[in-house]
């Protein structure tokens, strides 16, 4: 079973094993890694569990953690337009080990279901990830093989370490598999791809040029020199291996792949062993060869520490969640590069202006998008304290406004942006409230309140895609035949598989929100806000139509959640009340640690202190046998053109209550609970629709059209479970709160290391989607944090009491 470690017992830093490290040539004074976790070799064997490494423009290197690849986008996939235009130059490193005139090949690449080439995985003692940096540990003939792995900030390359430790002289001989194509494709014959040597340096060349260098640890490289060579630079003799991609078979698209292998080094190491570096590298017009890679692994480690140690300080929190996820958060922030715009300078090409800082939604296939940043950037930058992240974020979609609207997502290609989405703007404004009252920096809100004004504005007199407000009620509508408007926003061909035309009622919430942080930022700035009427009369309007009046309230507000019975206990009024009444912005930014600033929401207008309440499949369509009957959402999901309430039980209810302004009182939100824990929480976060609806799709696998069909019909989210978090919450249930994120803190460690997948089969719980995703990192981060503080805050109450 995989072991945990927290940060006090972490005396054992890379380099530095009791037992495989005596002798270390690792000369770098030691940093103390802020977490880390441990797979024995059965677990480490599991091609299932996959690390990610990234470079901050949107390139990265994939594997599971053994090293095998497991789907196309496996190897090193590198940006030739930060952060997009991505493209994949190497599958596996090429990796043979010679003792006594036996060879054994360490890497191992799967060929067919269940059948491999080269003895990898079954050669493994084990691996750990530090700061979720991997390391790779084998045994041979009496000779260990350790291996580390990272990629320098900036670099598009992937730097191997190799330390090998051997009684006699043995031989590593070391090389690739390499391919030249985009990250989402395959070769169907073998690459045309050229290898020319160059000494130390081997120039791959297909229509991309892949860098690929050999060195030997400095200090070896000057001390005594074996009789032969520490090096031979071997002729390239490329040879076609075909690869198969179980990850893509599971998902039903093209499973095999063929790549050129080359070895292409020889290196003797004497008695004792050695070290050795393996640099690949996309070489684009903005990278630069890595000079000392053992240098650039130490840089990168004090760097993923420092993150782990700003997030400590920033929360409070110092546990090792909080430093993995903090570490995690970091993959997703990429720079964007200079604007291309066609028609002028060389190639028709030229170039812009920066673009700033953006979100990568998910690896590996998503690109940046709109949406998924001002959703994570809460946690991904306020949690940890990358307050100049934070603003940057914003000015970066601030930046690319268009009649109210901020992009949905970027294109991979680079040459643009859709917009079809009316949630963007408006979590933008919570983000910019959020990040006002973490840091009082009223020069930026100064800069940033008229760009948000310009966007209600626009969607006050409407725009785009039938969005704009409904003159009757002052809310918001949207919606178009044919276009996909909210986070539920599958469309396969000309379905839009959940349209939820009309009024949305997170929407609705969210457009409180974003007219309540204008109100709010206005006060605080001391100028008069411009939609206070339009709040107004919204506010009115939501209460009247968006509750079901015929719902049953008096329900016992909270369900058996995980066998674990009523666990309320009290808890102050700070969180739930923490963006009411006024706030002062500072002319320079502070940093603001407190848990209401920090983290929150905000709580809703007119509650009080909180206190602990009492008493409180298989794919198809259709009802299960022994399903109970569907029973009326008590928030309405949608109200549609026609007025009508669409009363789908869906998660919406639980993301629009645990928005700063949506108005409820504790009655209705003692009901949505348990609506909520009876048909949508599970361990790893909340249904998107309720099992008990006909309309319920459990399984989410398969090919692309059955995956999309189950997307929001059912499929398990994680990012909204903060929400609920949220609410518990403010209702006292703190150690529910904390029960209900137990489920997702265990998966951080059995899918994506480190991260949170995207989403979860709604019958099974299988991870799917992407297995690392920004949004459900940053809220879980974010949830974690709230709940934590809330425990420090009842321990500190309850030793005041017992002291008294």
């Amino acid at each position: 079973m995989p072991r945990i470690r927290t940060s006090s017992q972490l005396n054992v830093e890379p380099g530095q094993s009791e037992i495989c490290h005596a002798g270390s040539r690792m000369t770098s004074a030691p940093v103390p890694s802020a977490s880390a976790y441990t797979y024995g070799p059965q677990a480490a064997r599991n091609p299932d569990l996959e690390v990610l490494l990234t470079d901050g423009q949107g390139g990265f290197a994939l594997s599971s953690l053994a090293g095998v690849p497991t789907r196309c986008h496996a190897g090193l996939v590198v940006s030739q337009q930060p952060p997009v235009s991505r493209f994949c130059h190497l599958v596996s490193p090429f990796e043979r080990l010679e003792v006594g005139g036996e060879s054994v090949d360490l890497h191992a690449l799967e060929v067919a279901p269940g059948v491999f080439e080269g003895r990898g995985l079954g050669l493994l003692t084990g691996a750990t990830v530090w700061d979720l940096l991997p390391e790779r540990e084998q045994l041979w003939r009496g000779v260990w093989v350790r291996r580390h792995a990272c990629m320098p900030q900036d670099s598009g390359a992937l730097v191997l370490l190799y330390e090998v430790r051997s009684r006699q002289s043995v031989t590593l001989t070391l090389g690739g598999f390499f391919v030249d194509r985009g990250m989402h494709a395959v070769h169907t014959a073998p690459p045309r791809l050229q290898f020319t040597p160059l000494g130390s340096e081997v120039r791959v060349q297909g229509e991309r040029a892949t860098r690929v260098t050999l060195q030997l640890r400095p200090e070896l490289a000057t001390g005594a020199v074996p009789a032969q060579p520490l090096i031979q630079a071997l002729t390239p003799q490329p040879f076609a291996q075909r690869v198969y991609y179980r990850a893509d078979a599971t998902r039903g698209e093209t499973p095999h792949d063929v790549t050129l292998g080359c070895p292409l080094w020889s290196v003797t190491l004497p008695p004792g062993g050695g070290e050795v570096a393996l640099v690949v590298q996309g070489v684009t017009p903005t990278t630069a060869p890595v000079p000392d890679p053992w240098t650039a692994f130490e840089a990168e480690r004090v760097r993923r520490r420092g993150l782990a140690e700003r997030a400590w300080q920033t929360t409070g929190v110092r546990d090792e969640l909080v430093a993995t996820l903090a570490v995690a958060a970091d993959a997703y922030l990429v720079r964007r590069g200079q604007e291309t715009k066609r028609g002028s300078g060389k190639g028709g090409a030229s170039k812009g202006t920066p673009r700033g800082l953006s979100v990568i939604a998910g690896y590996p296939w998503f690109a940046d998008w709109g949406r998924d940043a001002m959703i994570a950037l809460s946690g991904l930058t306020l949690v940890t304290g990358r307050f100049e992240d934070a603003r940057e974020l914003l000015l970066t979609f601030l930046g690319q406004r268009r009649r109210g609207l901020i992009p949905n997502h970027f294109d991979e290609s680079g040459q643009g942006a859709g917009y079809n989405t009316v949630a963007r703007p408006l979590w933008l404004a919570v983000a910019l409230e959020r990040y006002a009252r973490t840091t009082g920096d009223a020069l930026f809100v100064r800069q940033a309140l008229p760009m948000l004004r310009e966007l209600l504005g626009s969607l006050v007199q409407g725009t785009d895609y039938g969005i704009g407000m409904d003159p009757a009620d002052a809310l918001l509508r949207a919606g178009e035949p044919g276009v996909q408007l909210t986070w539920m926003d599958v469309k396969i061909h000309d379905w839009v598989v959940t349209p939820r035309h009309g009024k949305p009622v997170e929407i609705q919430a969210l457009w409180l929100a974003a007219l309540g942080a204008e109100l709010r930022l206005s006060q605080a700035l001391g100028e008069p806000p411009r939609y206070a009427a339009v709040l107004e009369r919204a506010h009115h309007s939501f209460k009247a139509q968006f509750w079901n009046h015929a719902a049953d309230l008096t329900a016992a507000p909270t369900a058996t959640l995980l066998g674990l019975g009523q666990l309320g206990s009290s808890l102050g009024g700070a969180l739930s009340d923490a963006l009411d009444g006024d706030f002062v912005l500072d002319d320079e930014p502070r940093r603001d640690t407190s848990s209401d600033a920090l983290l929150t929401v905000g709580g809703r207008p007119g509650s009080g202190p909180v206190q602990s309440t009492t008493g409180a499949s298989e794919l198809g369509v259709g009802h299960r046998p022994g399903a109970a009957p569907a029973q009326p959402a008590v928030l309405a999901d949608v109200i549609q053109p026609s007025g009508e309430q669409d009363l789908s039980v869906r998660p919406n209810a639980v993301i629009a209550l645990a928005l700063a302004d949506t108005p409820v009182v504790d009655e209705q939100l003692d009901a949505v609970l348990a609506q909520t824990e009876r048909e949508l929480l599970t361990p790893v976060g909340l249904h998107t629709l309720s099992p008990h609806d006909p309309r319920y799709l459990g399984n989410y696998g398969g090919p692309q059209l059955l995956r999309d069909a189950a997307y929001h019909q059912g499929t398990v989210w994680p990012w909204p479970l903060a929400s609920y978090v949220e609410l518990l919450l403010s209702r006292g249930e703190l150690n529910r709160a904390r029960a209900a994120l137990a489920g997702l803190t265990g998966h951080v460690w059995e899918a994506g290391i480190g991260h949170v997948s995207e989403v979860f089969s709604g019958d099974a719980l299988t991870p799917g989607g992407c297995p690392f995703q920004a949004w459900s990192v940053a809220e879980l981060l974010r949830a974690h944090v709230l709940v934590s503080l809330s425990e420090a805050q009842a321990h500190e109450q309850a030793r005041q009491t017992h002291t008294r």
